[in-house]
């Protein structure tokens, strides 16, 4: 059987074996030079429009996390940060509905909030989670997205602040997982197509 079907069929962890298959297999499409020259250039980005904003910077988890943590130590302004859970994938490669799991618990009232989330595909966990913080009180909601998908280019969705350009493969690494792990590779990877992989 396809490992990527032995994937979408599977509700436990991978095993050992697997996660080597896939990280084998996928080729990388940013490396991380790619990936630290990117996220310096959003910093500086981030610090000439934020520098004044006393933001609060909001990492979507789980994805975001990567791109919070690596654009922290690169912001030389005030800001206080917090986060909240939502997810379209769970253990899935496709996305699906939006579900909140942990919603910001702040007051967001006033503030300029700076969202951190890893890729934008088709623009739904941003589009929703803005809709809802703008509700809530904030006073201007920006987002900062390590890769946007050429899914998101031809459908006209944006962020302000994008770090790379990728095509439309499922991608993996730097925050973004593939089952749940290799969130923490330093370089983005491609997952094989299912025709690919034997």
């Amino acid at each position: 059987m396809a490992l990527l079907k032995q994937m979408k069929s599977k509700t436990n962890n991978l095993s050992h074996r697997e996660q080597m298959s896939i990280l084998q297999s996928s080729p990388v499409v940013h490396s991380a030079q790619e990936v630290r020259k990117a996220i310096d250039q959003m910093a500086i980005r981030i610090d000439l429009t934020l520098h004044t904003a006393d933001p609060l910077v909001v990492a979507v988890m789980q994805g975001g996390l990567y791109l919070t943590g690596q654009l922290l130590s690169k912001l030389h302004f005030p800001l206080t940060q917090e986060s909240l859970q939502v997810s379209r994938y769970g253990d899935s490669i496709t996305g699906a509905g939006l579900r909140w799991i942990a919603p910001l618990n702040v007051d967001v009232s006033g503030r300029t909030i700076l969202l951190v989330d890893d890729v934008l595909d088709e623009g739904i966990t941003l589009r929703v989670v803005t809709a809802q913080l703008l509700e809530s009180g904030a006073k201007q909601v920006l987002a900062a997205v390590l890769v946007r998908k050429a899914a998101a280019r031809s459908a006209g969705v944006t962020a302000d602040f994008i770090g790379l350009e990728s095509g439309s493969s499922y991608l993996f690494g730097c925050g973004m997982d593939c089952r749940g792990y290799w969130r923490n590779l330093p370089e983005i990877r491609a997952l094989r197509e299912p025709e690919e992989i034997t």
